[in-house]
């Protein structure tokens, strides 16, 4: 009997990017304009938790995390994933046990996480997002909010390929740090929200001081965002009963827009904002760091337009894997 002659399936590529709040799975399939998406993971860990506290990973957080490290594991396993990069962000850079951690998410998972250097994170945020950049000429802003920390990419564009990159700052302010940063950011009194919502702004505006400093002015101000922060504030401006990425990512927001939504988000009580759609419990205590972030960066970068991307870290790894830049 003639046997049969298998076509081998399609190569699968897998992402993980391990930050400071989230943990993010990406599995795709390469095809010709780019890639599709075979499975997807995505859970609040906050890994970082009381990290600046400490100079430690808590054990809690370390727990949560490995949970949704084995659910991540337990997919690249049934994909079949051909090649994939694991990347831990700036909470593993900073905590004492980072390496430790680490080695221990390897022998339980079988992940093999890489602590990534901040200039790696912002380059892997831009390859990811870029296409996203609204068209014209002059240079454009690209930035991640992160748990831990808020890289911001000054960039180039070019018609063919990514980007170049004209600068860099990773500043040390994330929703999960600067939250912390404010032990009693969950005020009862509207007065006292208002006044440590400035307070985060003035300490974003100090670490952004530098970067700022050396800006293009007068140039047509492009400017586009990556994070939870900036897809959960277009969600509200949307008024989405639940989020909805395909409504949210390539949207343009008018920046004005933007800065209504943040100042009302930071005079609300906590319990108000876990209310909202698209914010819940989950978020509530975290988006208004990300919204004074935000307003800070709209100073530094006064763009009429909020370009705003559900992409990034994730995205851009796959891009290098399917192009050869990277083997494991």
């Amino acid at each position: 009997m003639r046997g049969r002659h298998h076509r081998p399936g399609p190569r699968h590529f897998a992402a993980l990017d391990l930050g400071t709040n989230n943990c993010r799975l990406l599995i795709a399939r390469a095809q010709a304009d780019g890639f599709a998406v075979v499975d997807a993971f995505s859970r609040i860990v906050r890994l970082g938790e009381g990290l600046a506290a400490s100079g430690r990973l808590s054990d809690a957080a370390i727990e949560r995390t490995i949970a949704a490290l084995a659910v991540c594991a337990d997919k690249l396993r049934r994909r079949n994933v051909t090649l994939s990069r694991a990347v831990a962000t700036e909470a593993c850079r900073r905590a004492a046990n980072g390496p430790e951690f680490i080695d221990r998410v390897y022998r339980e998972t079988g992940i093999r996480l890489d602590i990534i250097a901040a200039r790696e994170e912002a380059r892997l945020a831009v390859l990811g997002c870029h296409p996203l950049i609204e068209p014209g000429d002059g240079p454009a802003l690209i930035f991640d909010i992160g748990g831990g920390s808020t890289e911001l990419v000054l960039v180039e564009t070019r018609e063919d390929g990514p980007p170049a990159i004209l600068d860099w700052q990773s500043a040390p302010w994330g929703v999960v740090s600067l939250t912390e940063s404010e032990p009693c950011a969950a005020h009862a009194d509207e007065a006292e929200r208002r006044a440590t919502y400035a307070r985060m702004r003035a300490r974003v505006a100090e670490s952004f001081a530098g970067f700022a400093d050396r800006l293009p002015k007068g140039a047509a101000l492009r400017l586009l965002g990556t994070s939870g922060t900036v897809t959960t504030l277009a969600s509200v401006h949307l008024g989405l009963p639940s989020y909805d990425r395909s409504a949210v990512d390539g949207l343009i927001v008018p920046a004005q827009s933007m800065r209504a939504i943040s100042h009302r988000l930071s005079g609300q009580a906590i319990a108000d904002r876990a209310r909202l759609a698209c914010i819940g419990p989950e978020r509530a205590d975290l988006v208004v760091a990300g919204c004074a972030i935000l307003e800070t960066i709209l100073d530094m970068w006064p763009a009429e337009r909020l370009g705003v991307a559900d992409r990034g870290i994730r995205e851009g790894i796959l891009r290098t894997l399917m192009a050869g830049e990277w083997r494991s």
